[in-house]
């Protein structure tokens, strides 16, 4: 257990996720585990990154890192997006500063027989352990712990490029001219991603987060017709779980609506449009989460200060802002930097706080 803390009756993350009122402006960072942190480059070791997920023991401790040096308010588990399709055998591996890779692309529709269904407990028991044993540590605390999985487009890009791209080039051929089979992909994903998150809160995760992270390649007609039906039915398959649902993307500004529209409760938010903006395009039913830029975090603090002043500003006073960045937190970034992020969004955060 972590010490010092007596859980309220909710934490602040998830009051924000629910727009209700909150004692602070919650915040926590994406890839706030990782090689920024000194004592993860100590403790992780010289194993793969799949290795390192695939051993509960580490990846417990490598999710709970960030939650005792910065006082963030969530958890999120120590994981990658692909690890689902390693799980089954598709053949996947994820390069240090490159991104996944995958073995043998998807090419045709004669490579759907390649994905089958997950069984989390045979599939991915080293996630449920390792879920377990982060939220046997959080108990007490008023820290919950966020499940996430990719979200179909993105997953499918990875397969179909058969790593990272920046022109999705071979997705949008194959979306555009085989609508039949992207289809039957992208539902397979869903329901992949679905087994996935329904085993994480299950063993304990109190929140969602779907990470669409190259949805922004697509325009909005494209990203409706074919990334949402997909997004909205991984959400649907989770949806009498009863927890909140964040999804999120980069360079996604002109599909914030269409986002909003997924079922998801929360909008992640990049730093490209501001967040007052952001607010109007999902409308005041959803919350918002982000949205500094992450590169502001390696400028002095001066700068971040006032940059991070202007997102609590531009979040303004509604209830239904969580602050985070408006991507992952870069490797060269200064722990210190971070923890008076944490301070600071604390001290100064309006939008739903209780005075």
């Amino acid at each position: 257990m972590l010490s010092g803390e007596v859980a309220p009756e909710m934490p602040t993350f998830l009051l924000a996720c629910r727009r209700e009122r909150v004692p602070r402006t919650p915040v926590w960072f994406m890839r706030q585990a990782g090689r920024s942190l000194p004592e993860y480059r100590k403790r992780r070791g010289a194993g793969t990154l799949l290795e390192a997920i695939h051993d509960p023991e580490l990846a417990a401790e490598l999710t709970l890192q960030p939650v005792r040096r910065y006082g963030v308010d969530a958890a999120i588990l120590f994981s990658d997006i692909v690890v689902p399709l390693d799980a089954i055998g598709f053949g996947v591996d994820v390069v240090q500063g490159h991104g996944p890779v995958v073995e043998r692309p998807f090419r045709s529709s004669s490579d759907l027989s390649r994905l089958r269904e997950l069984e989390p407990g045979v599939d991915v028991p080293y996630v449920i352990e390792t879920v377990e044993a982060v939220v046997r540590e959080l108990d007490g605390t008023s820290i919950p712990l966020i499940a996430f999985a990719g979200a179909p487009f993105t997953v499918a890009s990875y397969l179909i490029e058969g790593g990272p791209s920046r022109t999705f080039g071979r997705v949008k051929a194959l979306m555009h001219s085989d609508p039949r089979t992207w289809g039957e992909l992208t539902s397979r994903l869903a329901e992949l991603a679905g087994s996935f998150l329904r085993a994480q809160v299950e063993s304990g995760a109190r929140a969602i987060q779907l990470f669409d992270s190259w949805a922004g390649s697509l325009s909005p007609v494209e990203y409706e017709r074919y990334a949402l039906p997909a997004t909205s039915q991984v959400i649907e398959s989770v949806r009498d779980l009863d927890v909140p649902i964040v999804v999120f993307g980069v360079g996604t500004g002109e599909l914030l609506a269409l986002m909003a529209s997924s079922g998801a409760d929360v909008v992640g938010v990049d730093w490209r449009v501001p967040l007052d903006e952001a607010r109007r395009r999902v409308g005041s039913n959803h919350a918002v989460q982000g949205n500094l830029d992450p590169s502001i975090c390696l400028a002095p603090w001066s700068v971040v200060e006032k940059e991070a002043l202007l997102v609590l500003d531009q979040a303004g006073e509604e209830p239904g802002h969580i602050f985070n960045l408006g991507h992952g937190v870069l490797p060269e970034t200064d722990p210190g930097i971070l923890h008076a992020l944490v301070d600071l969004v604390h001290s100064n955060g309006r939008a739903g706080v209780v005075r």
